[in-house]
């Protein structure tokens, strides 16, 4: 049963991921990844929440089946390397900086507001 939720999760995490990617790409005419920024700290956002309020079948659906497909660490350190083999090294290393403080300040966020509303 726990494959199953994790599955539904992902079923909805990886277009999500996609979708939002797009959508916050196509609004910047630039080639720093703020698509790909915009998932992973929303997806730390979300975890966070889920750490400080749900319980195991809730962070199985939406932790890991989510959160899983819809964040994306791989793709952050493709982008990071294309950046600085493309000469933009300032964007590659802007790009470490920023996914790393954004995360971890939306995931600190999350499990701060999971514990005030449900704990």
């Amino acid at each position: 049963m726990n494959w199953l939720l994790v599955v539904a999760g992902a079923m909805v995490g990886a277009p999500l991921r996609f979708l939002t990617d797009r959508f916050v790409q196509s609004r910047h005419d630039t080639v720093f990844p703020w698509g790909t920024l915009a998932v992973n700290a929303g997806g730390s956002l979300v975890l966070g929440v889920l750490t400080g309020a749900a319980g195991p079948d809730l962070q199985l659906l939406f932790g890991t089946g989510l959160c899983g497909a819809l964040t994306t660490y791989s793709t952050f350190s493709y982008e990071t390397l294309r950046l600085a083999a493309d000469g933009a090294r300032r964007y590659a290393a802007l790009n470490v900086v920023l996914s790393l403080v954004a995360g971890l300040a939306a995931a600190g966020a999350g499990l701060a507001l999971g514990q005030a509303l449900w704990r």
